[in-house]
């Protein structure tokens, strides 16, 4: 029970985070497409370091401590990563949803209001984010899961920046805007809730669940973050964002475990 309070607690926070990074949204500041490629970048390089040194190697650890041989621990962390990517395949391809700059996506869509679009991408992109920071907790290892929900939350920060400027420049109100952000991050502790409760239960998901979330993650860093951050024809600075957020988030994962 300490582990499912102390992973949703963390999750809730780090999704709050996507609320306090867009609170500039209700200040009279213009976002400009520089600045989100190098904000976008900087949450995919967050999410990559995460990843690594968050997910994979202490699932490899965990598979290992149990007496499994190295290449079936090597084996289930593949498998789990496979199984993740493809769960937000296939979410992504059936569930109708929209990016900030290249636009509607997923079947039915022209059904859909514009709006519950964006709540939809914002759902698919922040769900493993919460989902990884509760397998985190769900080790008991306290320090990585801190780690791990430090690093998710400086990355949910020009997240929710991003989100609601984007929505501004739509034409929505500031307000309705930051709304929107914060009610992204409500997101992350439904994800934290159901993995540290799955591998709370069984210690022997823990590796799976590890792969699992960090197959949702990299596919989200792919196919959503890097893409986005590259779309106005700022890749450099995506780029550097990606090597900033990266190298940031191996420092809190090395310093703070």
């Amino acid at each position: 029970m300490e582990q499912i309070v102390q992973g949703l607690t963390a999750s809730l926070l780090a999704g709050l985070a996507t609320g306090v990074g867009a609170l500039p949204v209700l200040l009279p500041i213009n976002l400009t497409p520089r600045l989100q490629g190098i904000m976008l970048g900087f949450g995919g390089g967050v999410m990559l370091a995460a990843t690594a040194f968050s997910l994979i190697i202490p699932g490899t650890e965990a598979a290992i401590a149990q007496g499994i041989p190295k290449p079936i621990a090597a084996l289930i962390l593949v498998v789990g990563i496979v199984v993740g990517a493809l769960f937000l395949e296939i979410a992504n391809r059936y569930l109708p949803h929209e990016h900030f700059f290249k636009g509607p996506e997923g079947s039915n869509r022209e059904n859909i209001k514009r709006i519950w679009l964006f709540i939809a991408a914002i759902t698919l992109h922040n769900f493993p984010e919460g989902l990884a920071v509760g397998v985190g907790f769900g080790t008991g290892n306290t320090a990585d899961g801190i780690a791990l929900a430090v690093g998710i939350g400086l990355q949910n920060m020009p997240e929710g920046l991003v989100v609601a400027m984007a929505l501004v420049a739509q034409k929505y109100p500031p307000l309705f805007a930051l709304g929107i952000s914060l009610l992204t991050g409500l997101v992350e502790p439904i994800g934290g809730l159901v993995g540290v409760g799955v591998i709370s239960v069984g210690e022997a998901l823990l590796p799976w669940g590890m792969g699992f979330a960090a197959g949702a993650m990299l596919f989200v860093v792919s196919d959503e973050i890097i893409p986005e951050s590259h779309r106005q024809g700022f890749e450099r600075e995506g780029t550097l964002g990606v090597i900033l957020g990266f190298v940031v988030m191996m420092f809190l994962d090395i310093s703070l475990s």
